[in-house]
């Protein structure tokens, strides 16, 4: 099964929802690599407008981390997630990882 590369949900707690909330509904993120993060060894964070916004999900970031690391990032077009998507999996970002490279 092939993970989709459009509509990606991004990881991100309350820690990042002001910074989220200060975005336009369609922006540019940058995909970064974070090979020392205690919690995720694969782990790859998403940054917007020079802020953290939070992760790409493991089982996704996984086939990413390898391609990214080592670079100073990627960049990849994000937008807000509908209220709909907000209230039934408290999804806020999504992702557009048309022609980001995937790990081999």
């Amino acid at each position: 099964m092939s993970i989709p590369i459009t509509h990606v949900p991004v990881a991100a707690g309350p820690a990042y929802a002001e910074a989220i909330q200060r975005l336009p509904s369609k922006f540019t993120a940058t995909l970064i690599a974070e090979p020392d993060n205690r919690f995720n060894r694969a782990a790859v964070a998403v940054l917007a407008s020079g802020e953290k916004i939070g992760y790409l999900p493991p089982e996704i970031s996984v086939h990413y981390f390898d391609a990214l690391n080592g670079s100073a990032g990627v960049e990849c077009q994000g937008r807000h997630a509908p209220m709909a998507s907000h209230e039934n999996t408290g999804t806020d970002i999504l992702l557009d990882l048309t022609g980001v490279s995937r790990s081999s």
